[in-house]
Order: C-alpha cells, then structure tokens, then sequence
C-alpha cells in the first residue's frame, strides 16, 4: 500500500556527480529535521543489536535543469500542504551560516538560484510536481 505522503530530492543537473550528492545531502537533513516526526520505530538484529529509526519513505532523488528546478521550487511554495527546502547558490558559496544568512539578507528571492530542492506532502500534490524528472544517475 503506497504512503498517502511523499518525499523527494530534486538535484540541478548541471552538477558534478560530488557536488549533486552533497546538495541532495544538504536538504535531506533539512527536510529530515522538519520531519522527524514521521521516523519508524527503531529495529532490532536477530543478534540484539539495536538500529536507528529510518524514515519509512521511499527518498527518490531526481534530476531538473536550472529553470525547471526554479519552476519546481515556485510551484512547490505555493502548495499550502507541501513542505519545501531550497538550497540556493547563496548557501552554496557561503563560508559558513552566519556568511549566508547575512547575504540571504541583501538577496532579492528572484536572484537566488536553486541547486536543490526538496519535497514533503500529499502524494497528490508531489507526483504531478516531479513526474517528468529523471532519476539522478539514469541514462539519457
């Protein structure tokens, strides 16, 4: 039975493959956070060890070009139930939070580019979002 909510990474892909895994890392664990809620329960091994809890969602990570990924992250945020987490270039080329925060701030949002997007909401309204996008790492 499929998950009435679904959860997926969308990576620019113009990225080298290094810079891609990190993007998808960076708002996974932002999305994780606000989400953490939705974790399973921990798991125990036939020998008793003891597993952390993972989140029970299939984690696709997809593909867009430069302007499909600002047309994702646009339609996404005006979703009330979906959940988004951008990383734009700003955060990308920051030396560190304070760094981007402090240019975050003299940033007008229509200059910021995504490198990264994710997604969390009602499986109805992610799928018609991401469908056409291409796993990362499948072939042309």
């Amino acid at each position: 039975m499929a998950l009435p909510t679904k959860m997926v990474l969308v990576v620019r892909s113009d990225l080298a493959p290094g810079e891609a895994v990190n993007a998808a890392v960076v708002v996974g664990l932002s999305l994780g956070a606000r989400t953490s809620h939705l974790l399973g329960a921990e798991g125990e091994d036939a020998s008793g060890g003891v597993h952390a809890a993972l989140n029970p969602h299939p984690v696709p990570v997809l593909t867009a070009t430069p302007a499909e990924l600002e047309e994702l992250h646009r339609r996404a945020r005006e979703q009330d139930e979906v959940t988004v987490v951008g990383f734009n270039d700003t955060a990308r080329q920051a030396r560190d939070h304070d760094d981007y925060l402090n240019v975050l701030a003299q940033t007008p949002g229509e200059h910021l580019r995504q490198v990264a997007v994710a997604l969390f909401g009602p499986r109805a309204l992610i799928s018609p979002l991401t469908r056409r996008l291409r796993l990362l790492g499948a072939g042309a």
